[in-house]
This record gives structure tokens, sequence and C-alpha cells, in this order.
């Protein structure tokens, strides 16, 4: 571990100041937050002033993702030991905040970050067979293999698990032949590989296959018209006969179950996402209403924004009280669907709430990129549903609740 300079310790002290009522950054070593902090600077001073300018052109701002590469942050040199085979693996508090600091930052670069080091990173450590991690692992963690989840289709969200259309054939030589098509899939134009998964035409099951962007059959289309999330380039996908050799299969995917082992441990990042977008809105609510005055007074004085306000914290006080409790189970390898189902149902709900309630108290400058409140405001309606809509959440904590399936077949 390196020695904290006192600068570095005076900035660690404390990151999140009135959002984090609940202490939850305590948890955190002084070397999880000397890296935390080396991120926050980044994003305070690179990422900031181009976040407006690039979500209202709905474009990327390509030339953050190097360095944001560069700082190596998903598996962090000061946390994890020398580089090489004895590096240990950051804990997961560290993860959770995170992705929390880019989301309280802007989602899309959440979204960006998380689809290599959660949804990718969890298709290769859950899908891949142990030859397969001691090639490909490594590769992922410094982005020198980029790669996105493609799991959803244009006609299946939500069903996706009887409702999986994409097809692969074996073929004689031990080839597989892909055909179909996928959408929704952040960050694809700029892939190395796409995690594919398809339905198996001999035995109906689901499997896994790692698929070079650029391959014969695979075409992209960006998605246009997006009112959320629009610095996230959304993909559309369709596969036309694509070939892939069996050496690019996830061997350790062979049924839905093992995609569901996936999503049980990736709905845990899209609420530490939910939380993070909530403490941003209400961190850029605090912010405005402690400036602008109205009557002779600003805004924060007045008795009705702060009942606001002390809504907003509590919000985001129990969502990081939610997500610090996930991620402690998980680290004992306790890993339930209903848990991670009420995390991110929940912290949704309360970020939804809380970007409400941050646009409210702006007033009319909510709805323009000038505060940042509005981006929020906007973002959260995709997190809202990605990764499990509230209804599907709500029914798998049902089913834990009653024993009984209300899915409808």
């Amino acid at each position: 571990m390196g020695t904290l300079t006192t600068a570095e310790a005076a900035l660690a002290a404390r990151l999140y100041e009135a959002a984090d009522w609940y202490d939850a950054e305590s948890l955190l070593t002084p070397e999880e937050r000397q890296v935390l902090s080396r991120l926050r600077s980044f994003l305070d001073s690179e990422a900031r002033p181009l976040l407006a300018e690039y979500w209202e052109r709905g474009e990327f701002p390509e030339q953050l993702a190097r360095p944001l590469i560069d700082l190596d942050l998903m598996e962090p040199a000061e946390l994890t030991g020398a580089a090489g085979a004895e590096r240990s693996p950051a804990r997961g508090i560290y993860q959770g905040f995170r992705i929390f600091e880019l989301a309280r930052t802007d989602a899309s670069l959440a979204t960006w970050y998380t689809a290599q080091a959660g949804l990718f990173r969890t298709a290769i450590r859950v899908g891949a067979s142990q030859e397969q991690q001691a090639e490909w692992m490594r590769k992922v963690i410094d982005f020198s293999m980029k790669g996105v989840f493609s799991l959803t289709e244009p006609e299946s969200g939500s069903d996706i698990a009887g409702g999986l259309s994409t097809t692969a054939r074996r073929q004689p030589d031990g080839s597989w032949i892909l055909d179909g098509a996928k959408r929704w899939i952040g960050g694809a134009a700029t892939a190395d590989v796409l995690a594919v998964f398809a339905r198996d035409t001999a035995d109906g099951q689901v499997k896994a296959f790692l698929v070079d962007r650029t391959a014969d059959g695979v075409s992209l289309e960006k998605i246009h018209g997006k009112i959320s999330l629009r610095m996230m380039q959304n993909a559309h996908i369709t596969l036309t006969g694509v070939s892939v050799p069996e050496a690019m299969r996830l061997h350790n995917v062979n049924s839905f179950r093992d995609v569901a082992a996936m999503l049980r441990a990736m709905r845990s990042d899209v609420a530490w996402i939910a939380t993070g977008i909530a403490a941003g809105a209400f961190e850029a609510a605090l912010a405005y209403v402690n400036e602008r005055r109205q009557f002779g007074r600003t805004l924060g004085s007045f008795q009705l924004v702060q009942e606001k306000l002390a809504r907003m914290l509590g919000n985001v006080t129990a969502s990081l009280s939610l997500v610090v409790r996930l991620t402690e189970q998980q680290a004992k390898g306790i890993y339930r669907d209903q848990d991670s189902a009420l995390a991110k149902m929940q912290t949704s709900l309360f970020m939804r709430d809380t970007v409400a309630l941050a646009r409210e108290v702006v007033g009319g400058n909510g709805i323009t990129l000038a505060t940042d409140v509005a981006r929020f405001h906007a973002d959260a309606e995709a997190v809202y549903s990605y990764e499990g809509t509230h209804d599907i959440n709500a029914l798998i904590i049902g089913r834990a609740l009653t024993g009984e399936s209300a899915f409808t077949r």
C-alpha cells in the first residue's frame, strides 16, 4: 500500500460531505479514498466541463476514454499489490464507490465504464472457463480487450429468458453460426468483441460467444432520438450468418440459469449507479439553492425548499444503506436474486424521486443543462428501466416473500 502525503490525506479525508450522512465512506480505507480522490479530480477538471455540450450533441466525449482507462481504476495497484498473478482483487466496497463517484458526475460515464468493468467483466468471470479467464481477464482489466454484454433483443427485454430469438447452430467442424439481432447495446461501436447470448438450435439452451465486432455478418446501427443517456452510444446489432469458433464460446454458459447468475451480480452495480445519480442531483440542487436569490433571500432559506432538500438527503442516505449492505453480503459470497432486485428497485425509486425534487427546487433553470440537474433528471429514466424494470424486480422479491411466482407464462 502507498503512503498518503499530508495533502492527499486531507483530500481523501471526506469525499462526500453532505451526501453521506450514513457515513458509508468510513468503510473505505485511506488508500481506497486516495484512488477515489484521483478519480474525483479527473472528473471535476477534465470531464465535467464537457458534459453539457456532449449530452446535447448526443455524442460520447471520446477524448475522456483513454485518460479514464489510464487512471487504473478497475484493479488499482495501490489496492491490489504488485502487477501479475499475485495481484489480489480490489474490495467490493471500493468498486461500489467507484461506480458511485462516476454516476454522481454523469450517468453515461458510469454506464460506459461499467459496461466493461461490470457487465463484460462479469460475463468473463462467470461464463468463461479457467483457461479462458487466464487468457482474457488481464486484457479485460486493462481494457486491451474491450467488450460489451449483448443480451437484450428488439422484441425481448424483461421476457428475454423465454424469448431469446438469436440462434446458434453448431457446424460439423465445431464452429458456430449465429443469426439474430441485439438492441440497446451500449458501447458496441468501440468494442473489440461482443458477448452475444444465443439459443442453441440443437438443445434449446442459451450459450454465449465472443464475437469480433468487425466479423463478416455483423452490422451495427446507432440508436438515434434518445432523450436519456444521450452521451452513451447504444447500438442495434444485426447478426447474419456470423461464424464463431468454439474457442470463443464461453464454456461455462450452458443455460439461462448461468446468465441469471451474471444478472444477479450486475444488478448491484446498477443500484450503485442509481444511488450516485441521486447524490449528484441532490448536490447540484443544494449548490444552486444556496446561491440563487429570490425575494431578497437565498432559495435555501425557505421552509419548503429545506423540506425537499431533507427528503432528497433521506433518499440518498437510505440508498447508501441498501447498496453498502448488499455489497457486504456479496463479499461474503451471498448472492440472492431477491437481494439485488430489492436494491435495484428501491434505489431506482429513490433516484427518481430525488431527481424530480432537484428539478423542482431549481425551478425553470432545472430544464437547462447549465445546472447539471436536467442531465440527472433525464438520465435517471434510463437507469430506472435497465437491468430489470421496477415491476420485474418487484415480482422477483414477491416470489421470494410468498413462494409463489406471479410471472406470466
